[in-house]
């Protein structure tokens, strides 16, 4: 087990200690929990792109050496990601894209058919896991409970009262707001059962758990690289290559067709008539050079030194006086590094800017891109939620975000919670 009192994976990161200007112009080593949003870079993805660059050149689109390389890096970047999560190779294929909300936006293009389909999602989800559903088709939500917890028997519920007409269950792998793990293993074979097709946003917990796509049977699985440690603009749909045989992209130009006559095109088999254009090739050897990383740590040394984080630190923050916290605390076997808390008569953002000049301890604020959710975590309605809209006397509800990373220690979240209580003391 790793000692979480100095992480000793901390080696394997840039920029960890590069000081920052604090309130009194003292340069501190800062502490970054804002892992959930965006993580710092290995530095084995780094030495990785500057080796790459010495042979990059264009991307199937020439004979000379270094288009051939590099045509072969990013074809092998493709099978390393199917073999990553057990992804059959006649069965799935990869697309890249530049992120999670850009590859579900486009799914969302590609996938429905009529208005009419009938798509359910959950009042849990990312911003980029419910809007770009909004507007193309009829869509349904399962709810959370007290807890922010699914209601799954609500999923069921759908599914039997729209037997036959649901298309798609689109649903987060884990919630960015509580770090809650949804079970994919039963939601998958519910949604087989009612002739369904399963949609996972993988952004939240590629990082932190393997998935397995032998054990949950994923349809279409979205993440981004910029949340495993290799921030270069890039991501992945895996999704099923017979799907995509049939279906229209939603993108088209370079690189997509096997020929262009005056009025039509001839289109190359996918993965390649849904990539147009030039391809981010280091974003594609970035993210699989992370995934590489992360494999070596392992993902039960990862989990594990994450609960005993999570675990800390919610115990800190519940003892502290006028700390608010959010979402099951107790049980928390299903949950990511994650909490969510604010402290009472401050306000959420005024609270993270505290952290941050004081301490150098980086945290979100808001909602998260998630207000729906947030709202119910919150206990308020639609009104009160959305009043700062009309009334410039109100600010927007939220709470503040603290998410770990494999780079965090036991002595990070000591700081961390000294300063919180420093900040009371300080309002008081």
């Amino acid at each position: 087990m790793n000692d979480l009192t100095n992480n000793s994976f901390r080696h394997l990161f840039i920029g960890l200690d590069k000081k920052v200007p604090i309130y009194d112009s003292n340069n501190i080593i800062p502490i970054n929990f804002d892992n959930a949003a965006t993580t710092p870079v290995f530095k084995s993805v780094l030495d990785r792109i500057t080796k790459a660059c010495e042979l990059y050149g264009a991307i199937g689109r020439g004979l000379g050496q270094k288009s051939e390389y590099s045509t072969k890096v990013y074809s092998e970047s493709r099978d390393y990601i199917l073999d990553f999560f057990k992804a059959s190779k006649n069965k799935y294929t990869v697309i890249f894209v530049n992120n999670t909300t850009e590859g579900i936006n486009r799914l969302s293009n590609m996938l429905i058919e009529d208005k009419n389909h009938i798509v359910i999602t959950t009042r849990m989800e990312h911003h980029s896991n419910d809007l770009p559903w909004r507007g193309k088709c009829i869509l349904k939500y399962i709810e959370v409970d007290e807890n922010g917890r699914l209601k799954l028997d609500e999923l069921e519920y759908l599914l039997e009262k729209y037997h036959g007409l649901v298309k798609y269950v689109t649903i987060t792998a884990a919630s960015n707001v509580t770090g809650y793990v949804n079970n994919l293993s039963y939601i998958s074979k519910l949604v087989h059962k009612y002739n369904a097709k399963l949609i996972v946003d993988g952004a939240q917990i590629v990082a932190h758990k393997k998935l397995d796509f032998t054990e949950t049977l994923i349809d279409y699985l979205v993440f981004s690289a910029h949340k495993m440690y290799a921030p270069f603009g890039s991501g992945a749909i895996i999704g099923l290559k017979e799907e995509f045989e049939r279906l229209n992209s939603d993108l088209k130009g370079g690189g997509t067709v096997d020929a262009v006559l005056d009025y039509s095109e001839v289109l190359l088999p996918p993965p390649e008539k849904d990539e147009a254009g030039s391809p981010n090739f280091f974003g594609a050897i970035a993210l699989v050079e992370a995934m590489k990383e992360l494999n070596n740590i392992g993902y039960e040394t990862i989990e594990n030194n994450e609960k005993i984080l999570l675990n800390y630190a919610l115990k800190g923050l519940n003892s502290i006086k006028d700390v608010i916290t959010y979402g099951d605390n107790y049980k928390i076997d299903d949950r990511l590094g994650i909490v969510v808390f604010n402290i009472k008569n401050i306000y959420h953002a005024e609270n993270a800017k505290l952290l941050a000049s004081l301490r150098a301890i980086a945290v979100r604020q808001g909602a998260f891109c998630a207000h729906p959710y947030v709202k119910r975590l919150l206990k308020i309605n639609d009104i009160e939620s959305s009043r700062y809209l009309v009334d410039s006397s109100c600010k927007m509800p939220g709470m503040v975000r603290a998410s770990f990373g494999i780079y965090n220690s036991i002595r990070e979240i000591d700081i961390f919670l000294n300063t919180i209580e420093l900040i009371i003391r300080l309002k008081k």
